[in-house]
């Protein structure tokens, strides 16, 4: 039988692909952007409001709390509607409330905003990774997704460089910088006539004839590109059977995917609670710990900027020393750094250690968001990578304010040393329940699974 699986996987590295990451991964952009510029905020809006550390905490918790509902409730809405409807409908939303914020009076006014555009990142977040990994043949879906996650690096980068251009020019520079960060409203006309739907996705809901006519679609563009007519596709013997299921969130608990969801559970958790108590306090401790606002912009810059060597080196090693091992090394190397940035006692110090940490705990995001969508079918991709994402953004918001907490009791040192345990703690389960997808096709994983499971339920023992 020919399936879209084996359809893609005959189509070569090409123009096509690069053109989609590009479109795909401008949305990770500014939703890095909009998630980043809180950070930079925070210094301001403390005296502006004179909040509290407690306060301040929360507010760099908002765009999470808000992400975590959208994630998880996106990866459902993919699943069930489509990946590209969801991929614009919440750009909508996160840019509009985005524009709201802007206008905020209270802080309470400017929390509540920032929740419902987190609501929009998340969702958008959620969904894309999924989106990109299905349409990307094996032998190139490691390097793509990872490089597609290094979008986010230039939001980051923006998201500081607008910082120290704009915020400190005038009192409204905070308003004005929030303002540019909502323009990506204006991608939503453009997606809708660039971006296919998922053909996995509509060959899962048996709309057959579509599924077929949108890879038709992508097959011409890609043969424009290459200037070659593609080989045709080989029927494959995988087990087909899972291309007719439903699933929900409830399959993501059920054998043979419980494995896979403790581990990217656990390993979204860890990481994302370092990865945010980090970059959102960053500025702020920098501060705090003596430094002017535009100096501890400036240092943020250059620590920004290790992001993008981070997880495009992070991408480019995933198909060549698989996913799994990407993971690992760049957890262990960050909580090295985090253990270096809580002795630093400079400025020299804190940039270099804080440029590797951030190169690394970057890098760790090219594997995982990689890794995620592989770990389950088509008909709960969204869902398994939306929940995960969710879950680890429970950490990413528990982690200001926990910090906001630390931070007068314990101070630097305590601060990074707090983020060093997380670290190992999600290295130690991706060892110990991760397995490896390099260069395996979408329904071959799938068929792994599946068949382990069905060796364990005759056997009375489970088999990896």
């Amino acid at each position: 039988m020919v399936t879209i699986d084996s359809r893609i996987e005959r189509i070569p590295d090409n123009r096509y692909n690069k053109r989609l990451l590009v479109l795909s991964g401008l949305g990770y952009t500014f939703d890095a952007m909009d998630m980043a510029i809180v950070a930079f905020v925070l210094p301001i809006i403390m005296g502006v409001w004179d909040l509290t550390s407690e306060q301040t905490g929360l507010l760099g918790s908002s765009v999470l709390i808000g992400y975590f509902f959208g994630a998880f409730f996106a990866g459902y809405f993919g699943d069930k509607f489509g990946r590209k409807k969801v991929i614009m409908y919440t750009l909508v939303v996160y840019s509009v409330t985005t524009i709201i914020s802007a206008f905020a009076m209270s802080w309470e006014q400017f929390f509540w905003m920032r929740v419902i555009a987190g609501v929009g990142t998340g969702g958008e977040s959620a969904i894309i990774a999924p989106f990109l990994a299905e349409i990307i043949s094996s032998k190139y879906r490691g390097k793509y997704v990872g490089m597609l996650s290094g979008f986010f690096s230039f939001g980051y980068v923006g998201a500081a460089i607008l910082a120290y251009f704009v915020i400190p020019a005038s009192d409204f520079g905070w308003r004005l910088a929030l303002l540019i960060t909502a323009l990506p409203i204006l991608l939503v006309v453009y997606w809708r006539k660039k971006l296919p739907e998922s053909p996995r996705w509509l060959e899962s809901q048996g709309r057959l004839t579509e599924a077929d006519q949108v890879m038709k679609g992508i097959e011409e563009k890609v043969e424009q590109f290459t200037g070659k007519k593609l080989p045709a596709p080989k029927a494959t013997a995988l087990n087909q059977s899972v291309r007719a299921q439903k699933g929900n969130f409830f399959t993501l608990w059920k054998p043979p995917f419980v494995k896979s969801t403790i581990m990217l559970w656990v390993l979204w958790f860890t990481v994302t609670f370092a990865f945010y108590g980090f970059f959102t306090w960053l500025p702020t401790l920098l501060f705090n710990e003596g430094y002017q606002i535009s100096k501890s912009f400036f240092f943020s810059i250059i620590i920004y900027l290790a992001q993008i060597p981070g997880y495009f080196t992070g991408a480019f090693l995933n198909d060549r020393i698989g996913r799994k091992k990407v993971i690992v090394a760049y957890l262990a190397l960050g909580a090295v750094a985090a253990i270096f940035m809580s002795q630093a006692n400079s400025s020299t110090a804190i940039v270099i250690s804080g440029f590797f940490m951030s190169l690394f705990m970057t890098g760790t995001y090219a594997g995982i968001y990689a890794y995620t969508p592989e770990q389950y079918p088509t008909y709960i991709r969204s869902t398994g990578t939306g929940s995960a994402s969710s879950f680890g953004r429970i950490g990413g918001l528990i982690a200001p304010i926990l910090i906001g907490f630390v931070y007068p009791l314990y101070g630097f040192l305590g601060v990074f040393l707090l983020s060093t345990g997380f670290l190992f703690l999600g290295m130690l389960f991706v060892l110990l329940l991760g397995d490896e997808t390099k260069s395996k096709s979408l329904d071959e994983i799938t068929a792994e699974k599946i068949n382990t499971n069905i060796d364990s339920d005759s056997s009375g023992a489970i088999k990896v």
